[in-house]
């Protein structure tokens, strides 16, 4: 037979021109559909073994070899959750079928679940990816199609005063409150903290690290500690032999949970992610006088464009040229005032 049935599911099989047996799913219920997808199925491998015509290579084939050539990028976690949400639109679409017109379909459909356009565009940047993989290093489709980013709006960067974070701590929980306290003084991000483990803090020296795996950027990030920091360490000492920081002795892996939410509320913040402490760490320390070069280390930014965006929270290095305006000068040979003047 053909097609055979499993369960509700239609599968095809037949023995390609070069001798492989072949049998894959149909992926549907529909007797009809299944034969027809095996007629075609079958053509296909006719003509590349016959006329030698390129295989159809199609999106789930593509994304199965992409993910196993990037499983070292720090972002495929969160690469894979677009991956599922495309494999319900794109799983058995050849490649070559991938056109801008389908791309504009996706787009449509990725507003409909209510995203913002920088959500769009993450989707994007991953079909992208793959399908010039595709084109320039796997050679399966000729040319990839232009795929263009939609116009982001430009957010403000989510920061609080020590008044708000002081009121926040005071609505968290014991080991939140320990988390966010530490997250603020070291500019952490919530991975980091929450992976934290005593073989990777050196109390005596004041010092902690991330290794290259952890760090976004893929590089060793040395993390110093201030007393501050170091306090909230001691604190823990005791609780785990592994992990720092912990919850009725087991290691936290998530702090922006239904707790911290909860907090928020109670505190009258709105919002505010836990990683937005991470940008508050930074604006506090631009605001404070840190140069940029320093915050840029400390926080393991592998370019300058990240730091920057803080740059606006410090003019002091712009005070003398903004006294510029107040300097005396002469006026018909007498020295005035630029404010008189």
């Amino acid at each position: 037979m053909p097609i055979v049935k499993r369960g509700k599911t239609w599968y095809v099989r037949f023995t390609a021109p070069n001798g492989s047996r072949i049998f894959v799913s149909a992926r549907t219920s529909d007797k009809q559909a299944a034969q027809e997808y095996h007629d075609h199925l079958k053509v296909e491998y006719w003509r590349v073994q016959q006329i030698g015509d390129r295989p159809r290579y199609l999106w789930q084939q593509a994304v199965v070899r992409w993910i196993a050539e990037k499983a070292h990028k720090s972002s495929l976690k969160d690469d894979k959750c677009h991956l599922r949400w495309l494999d319900a639109h794109l799983r058995d679409i050849p490649l070559v079928a991938i056109t801008t017109d389908r791309l504009q379909v996706l787009i449509q459909a990725k507003f409909n679940d209510g995203v913002s356009p920088a959500s769009v565009n993450r989707m994007l940047a991953v079909v992208r990816s793959i399908l010039r993989c595709a084109a320039n290093q796997w050679g399966w489709i000729d040319k990839p199609p232009a795929v263009r980013m939609l116009s982001e709006s430009k957010r403000r960067i989510r920061w609080l005063t020590r008044q708000d974070t002081e009121c926040l701590i005071k609505e968290l929980p014991p080991h939140l409150a320990a988390m966010a306290g530490f997250a603020l003084l070291t500019g952490l991000r919530e991975s980091n903290i929450t992976g934290l483990e005593w073989s990777q803090v050196d109390l005596e020296r004041c010092i902690a690290w991330i290794h290259p795996d952890q760090a976004k950027s893929r590089k060793a990030v040395a993390v110093p500690l201030n007393a501050q920091a170091i306090l909230i360490l001691y604190r823990q000492i005791g609780q785990h032999p592994r992990w720092v920081f912990t919850y009725h002795g087991n290691r936290v892996t998530r702090a922006n949970n239904h707790a911290w939410r909860k907090a928020l509320k109670r505190a009258g913040i709105e919002d505010f992610r836990f990683h937005d402490l991470r940008h508050t760490w930074a604006s506090w320390h631009v605001q404070a006088g840190t140069p940029l070069y320093a915050l840029q280390e400390m926080a393991g930014w592998s370019t300058v464009d990240m730091v920057r965006r803080y740059a606006h929270l410090s003019a002091d290095h712009l005070a003398d040229y903004a006294e510029n305006l107040c300097r005396p000068k002469l006026v018909g040979g007498a020295m005035q005032d630029e404010k008189s003047a």
